[in-house]
């Protein structure tokens, strides 16, 4: 492309580096070290840029690192403990940026954020967040169970988080776990599911909130409405017969600042995944994203 040809695209609005769209998989992997394999087959299928994993289960010096590496993914950013919860970023970009933030007085490795810059072929920097937010136990009453009351903190903690906002211009995407299924058409049975922990009115509220408060895009919603079905979680409790009950929900999402809102040109949701031998009750779901 000329000089000529490049200053052209700019007058007209576009990017320069139009061409080099950014792939991003988020992942809860239900323990990495267990499912690394899984996690190579998919890697090896796909390519994604960065690949975003939650509950990993694994303190950061006994991440499988080296695996990750001969796959290519010499970048890590991660965060993770013993036996619960954890998070990492794993990229063939590099990095300029890591942060780790902490919710509701504790330290349990639910987020990490990434910043990918010139170093990683972006003319403007896009920060990534990569969430686990606490899935809230069985019964639905923050009186009861300490568990739902967590997660509902959580998620006040988040609409509450000015950095979370991102400003006009801001180039971000928040990915992960976030363990609320919002809509009506994110679970089999809505009517079955108002009283079911993912899908109860103050869950649903409190992440629409959060969404809604930072300007959000829910790129699954925006590229496939409702009423369409969109699942990314099936029970392990369906076993064998999963596919054919596909009693699923939407608990794994990938959001975009407006600044990207119009840049997802696809979103994919490896639904065969859940029917791997030893899987994950998630599936990866892969965005890409066309910026520069």
């Amino acid at each position: 492309m000329s000089p000529q040809d490049v200053d052209a695209r700019h007058k007209a609005g576009h990017d320069e580096n139009w061409d080099m769209p950014l792939t991003v998989t988020t992942w809860n992997i239900n323990s990495v070290r267990l499912r690394i394999d899984l996690v190579a087959r998919f890697i090896k299928a796909v390519r994604p840029d960065v690949i975003c994993l939650q509950e990993t289960k694994c303190p950061d010096d006994a991440f499988p690192l080296k695996r990750f590496r001969r796959l290519g993914y010499t970048h890590a950013a991660l965060n993770g403990q013993k036996g619960y919860h954890g998070v990492a970023v794993l990229s063939r970009l590099p990095f300029e940026g890591v942060a780790i933030d902490n919710y509701c007085g504790k330290q349990d490795c639910r987020h990490i954020a990434v910043t990918l810059g010139e170093t990683a072929g972006r003319r403007d920097p896009v920060t990534l967040h990569n969430f686990y937010v606490p899935a809230g136990g069985d019964e639905p009453d923050p009186a009861v169970n300490e568990k739902f009351a967590h997660k509902l903190s959580f998620l006040d903690e988040l609409t509450a988080m000015e950095k979370l906002r991102p400003h006009s211009g801001a180039r971000a995407i928040l990915v992960g776990d976030l363990n609320v299924a919002p809509l009506e058409h994110d679970v089999w049975s809505h009517k079955q599911m108002l009283k079911v922990v993912s899908h109860t009115p103050v869950e649903t509220g409190k992440l629409t909130a959060f969404r809604k408060i930072g300007n959000w895009v829910d790129i699954a919603r925006e590229l496939t409405p409702e009423p369409e079905k969109l699942y990314t979680w099936w029970s392990y409790r369906a076993m064998e017969n999963w596919k054919a009950a596909d009693r699923g929900r939407r608990l794994d999402h990938i959001w975009v600042s407006p600044q990207l809102g119009d840049r997802v040109s696809r979103l994919d949701i490896a639904k065969h995944a859940r029917g791997w031998e030893r899987p994950s009750d998630h599936v990866p779901v892969t965005a890409t994203v066309e910026v520069s």
